[in-house]
């Protein structure tokens, strides 16, 4: 995959990753990941596209300032993003909470983007995993450091190495595990509190799209989902498809919240189908 690079935004650094050429896919990943979590995907769309796959503020490589980290600023920041590196217009895929920026960023910033693709997105009802929930709930600031301590993060490490060199592997558990062990770092936790609260709340998600999708009227819409999704349940992509006309669904069977890592294959056909079918939004 490509080599990180950075740019100063705001006084901040920001970290991403930018390969290939012709029409631009913006990336955006999910909360407590990074920019490495398309590593299965961004190597083949970029033979085809230009790529474009930052790390969001408070997350991965890119600074974690004390601010704003609600989807609108999200939005916001992407469209600053964009400007500092000369890119007009882009088909926007985001998964999980990255799929509630992408939202956001086609609702505030109409005239950017073409095309969006959603993938086990975030925004689009209530229900979520109950560590989630457990996770927004007061208090769990003090809770957190005794979760997810250093000791524990170095140690597991340890024992993924030795059983990946024996050949036992789970992208999905790879995948949860790098979460988890980017919040023994201080200003990753902090970061992701307060991501976590401005979306999540003890009963669930707590912002939600499904009364604004008609905005998006006539912006072409993929919808990608694995019926095995444990963190957000695969309902809320039928219930999408349903609110918006002319949307596509792909459903992934046996696939869970990490389609582009647990079956690259498919996601990249399906990603490439679109792009290649459907005209942008002009």
């Amino acid at each position: 995959m490509s080599e990180l690079r950075h740019i100063a935004l705001h006084g901040d650094d920001v970290a991403y990753r930018l390969s290939g050429e012709g029409e631009t896919l913006l990336l955006v990943h999910g909360m407590a990941g990074s920019s490495a979590t398309w590593r299965a995907v961004l190597p083949q769309l970029a033979q085809r596209y230009r790529v474009l796959a930052p790390d969001l503020p408070g997350h991965g490589d890119s600074a974690k300032p004390r601010g704003d980290y609600s989807l609108g600023a999200f939005a916001a920041w992407l469209r600053d993003l964009l400007h500092e590196l000369d890119i007009e217009r882009v088909t926007v895929v985001g998964q999980s909470l990255g799929g509630g920026v992408a939202m956001q960023f086609s609702y505030q910033h109409p005239e950017r983007c073409e095309r969006l693709v959603l993938i086990g997105s975030g925004g689009l009802g209530p229900d979520v995993n109950w560590t989630l929930r457990l996770l927004a709930a007061p208090g769990s600031e003090f809770l957190l450091p005794l979760m997810a301590p250093a000791a524990i993060r170095d140690a597991g490490n340890k024992v993924r190495s030795w059983l990946a060199a024996i050949g036992v592997q789970s992208v999905r558990g790879d995948e949860m595990w790098h979460a988890y062990s980017s919040l023994s770092d201080p200003e990753t936790r902090q970061a992701f509190l307060r991501t976590l609260r401005a979306v999540v709340d003890h009963r669930g998600q707590a912002v939600s799209a499904l009364s604004r999708l008609y905005l998006n009227a006539g912006l072409p819409t993929q919808l990608i989902w694995g019926d095995s999704d444990g963190i957000i349940p695969v309902s809320h992509g039928y219930a999408a498809h349903e609110a918006m006309p002319g949307s596509r669904l792909a459903v992934l069977n046996g696939i869970g919240h990490y389609p582009h890592l647990e079956d690259p294959a498919a996601v990249v056909g399906i990603i490439d189908d679109f792009v290649s079918t459907t005209p942008a939004r002009m």
